[in-house]
């Protein structure tokens, strides 16, 4: 017998949608039933049959309403409630949460190398140790703390200074040891090993470390020497990779190992994995599903063997391909099989790794690195002489995200999700690639066909859609320069993983513009005239400290005025001049500046080209005179 549903529209029932509760649903049904069925049922008192199955029906209504909100509900980052979703969701938008927040803390690490005889006394740096990350220093709380950064005693910059002095003189009053001291971050966190015995083969294979407050993985090894290298998602099968500034990894760029000690390559890895964070704080970690020992482009779709068949020509339109290919060639990254994992881990943080100052003090374990061909007694004492001091307390240990964190932690990360689309995007993105490659000081930019001809090559005609990236860097007297080429490599390696398709990046030398000041002030007599001038180039020294200018701040004359008068003992302000310096045999910028054409209304303004105002000499750039009447 055939079987037709019959709409509500042909019964022309009124039925209403808008019930969400118990009693709504109770109501709608008793009106139901006194309109439509007013001769099969009247006793709507408590009690009846009748009832009893209006309010059992009521009673479904409701509990099916409720869950259907509640699932909707958590199907919202913001609205969710639930632990499990929330971490769910939070990794679906890009953010992982943390489950502990580790202390950082500053270290001053110091160590002993012997004096050297030349033309004069100074430190032997052939013993000066090259101390790797991952050394663990401990407070007396017994907190261990876990370098970031290596430590290389042997170099020094602006970025990375070595603070030298003498410890110890010898019989004859000459120095016989010197004191090193150097500067790096760690953070309270203690290396734990666990080994996973491997099997055969097993796509997504999830293991779980059973273990709590875990900072992160620090390295996946293989019985068989394989390393596996953790990306964001597994379809990442490029990651960076930071490899030593020295002549047999670049013989272009090792030149420049002294301003940048690492270059940024980017690698692919097809051993890779993922780690994830549960509601029970455990951390999972889960690898591809490729088990195929065939090259990936014998397995995926390519132009020979798909569409059109470029090889012998025969169409191949027509033939369906499996799209599990993707899923079982190594593009997920390969399975760990037949071996045992090595898995090395970093557990701490919390409220308690908040130590006080001056308390990490007592040696972990240290891996250090010593030149070749050396005194092995002389370099073991000083190995020994290896100690650190924290003049700061420790700071930013916690519990980890809260169920509130980790809601506005990730509708702020996903709104972001380290793309470069503005401007500031791309200036953010610049300045904090990490140091160890180079530090970026100052950075500018704006579209390619928006500047003056005169910063562009010969012959190259502007993009709309390029962008000009204006850099510069510090020199080891903190001063503006160019940077080399190595940075600049690892800037525009750093850059290509963020940046938009679209768009392309030149990277350039933003123009350095040096000037001095001079002013004339009249002082209270009631103040020593020397005092007073004295604390007026200490203000000027500070307001023209080249942290606070960036490329392209014009110089607003007012505001000097008004800092000079501010000085207790200022009188009134007579006069002050700016005057543009210039001339590499002075040590200056190469570039003249016309700051009488420059200013408008009591404001310098910097050039067309984007560029700098940089005070650059402030012992001899700064002039003041004193005038009495």
């Amino acid at each position: 017998m055939a079987y037709s549903k019959v709409s509500n529209k042909s019964q022309n029932k009124d039925v209403q949608y808008l019930s969400k509760d118990f009693n709504s649903f109770r109501e709608q049904l008793i009106n139901f039933a006194e309109v439509y069925f007013p001769d099969t049922f009247q006793d709507f008192s408590e009690g009846t049959p009748g009832m009893m199955f209006i309010e059992m029906a009521s009673y479904i209504g409701d509990i099916l309403s409720f869950y259907t909100d509640k699932q909707l509900q958590e199907s919202f980052i913001d609205l969710a409630q639930n632990k499990e979703n929330l971490y769910n969701l939070a990794y679906a938008m890009g953010y992982v949460p943390r489950v502990t927040a580790a202390s950082s803390v500053e270290l001053d690490i110091y160590q002993l190398v012997p004096s050297i005889f030349g033309t004069e006394y100074r430190p032997d740096y052939n013993y000066a140790l090259n101390i790797q990350p991952n050394s663990t220093f401990i407070s007396g709380e017994g907190t261990s703390f876990y370098t970031t950064d290596q430590v290389n005693f042997s170099t020094s910059g602006s970025i990375d200074p070595t603070t030298v002095s003498i410890y110890q003189y010898d019989d004859n009053n000459n120095p016989e040891y010197y004191l090193l001291k150097k500067k790096v971050s760690a953070i309270s966190a203690e290396v734990k090993e666990r080994r996973f015995d491997i099997g055969g083969a097993t796509q997504f294979l999830t293991l779980d470390l059973f273990d709590t407050n875990i900072i992160s993985i620090e390295s996946i090894k293989d019985s068989d020497g394989n390393i596996y290298t953790e990306v964001p998602y597994l379809a990442q099968d490029i990651v960076f990779d930071e490899v030593e500034n020295i002549a047999s990894n670049d013989p272009a760029l090792h030149g420049f190992n002294q301003q940048t000690p690492y270059l940024l390559k980017v690698k692919k890895v097809p051993r890779r994995f993922v780690s994830r964070v549960r509601s029970s704080n455990h951390l999972e970690i889960q690898f591809g599903a490729g088990n195929s020992d065939n090259s990936d482009n014998e397995i995926l779709p390519n132009p020979d063997n798909i569409g059109l068949g470029i090889k012998d020509g025969r169409s191949k339109l027509n033939v369906a391909y499996d799209p599990s290919n993707f899923l079982f060639s190594k593009a997920y990254g390969q399975i760990p099989t037949n071996t045992t994992l090595i898995i090395r881990y970093l557990k701490g943080g919390g409220l308690r790794s908040n130590v006080s100052a001056n308390t990490i003090t007592q040696r972990g374990v240290i891996n250090m690195i010593t030149k070749p061909n050396l005194n092995v007694g002389l370099v073991n004492y000083i190995k020994s002489t290896v100690t650190s001091n924290n003049p700061l307390p420790a700071v930013g240990g916690g519990s980890g995200d809260s169920i509130e964190d980790i809601r506005l932690n990730t509708i702020a990360n996903f709104s972001s999700q380290h793309r470069t689309v503005t401007k500031e995007d791309y200036l953010v993105r610049t300045l904090s690639m990490p140091s160890r490659f180079g530090r970026v000081a100052k950075a500018y930019i704006t579209q390619d066909d928006q500047i003056s001809p005169l910063t562009s090559e010969p012959g190259r005609v502007p993009n709309p859609l390029a962008l000009n990236l204006y850099v510069l860097g510090y020199d080891s007297n903190k001063r503006l320069v160019n940077l080399n080429n190595a940075t600049k490599t690892n800037l525009q390696n750093y850059l290509e993983q963020h940046r938009t398709l679209t768009d392309a990046v030149n990277i350039k030398n933003a123009f350095v513009i040096n000037f001095s000041v001079q002013f004339e002030i009249i002082t209270f007599k009631s103040y020593s005239n020397q005092e007073v001038l004295l604390n007026v180039i200490t203000e000027l020294k500070d307001y023209f400290s080249i942290d606070k200018w960036q490329i392209n701040q014009p110089i607003i004359i007012s505001e000097i005025y008004n800092l000079i008068g501010g000085v207790d003992g200022v009188q009134s302000v007579e006069d002050v001049q700016l005057e543009n310096k210039f001339g590499t045999a002075d040590g200056y910028s190469q570039y003249k500046y016309d700051f009488n054409q420059a200013t408008r209304k009591g404001v310098i303004y910097p050039s067309l080209d984007p560029s700098i105002f940089e005070l650059k000499i402030p012992n001899t750039d700064i002039e003041g005179r004193v005038t009495t009447y």
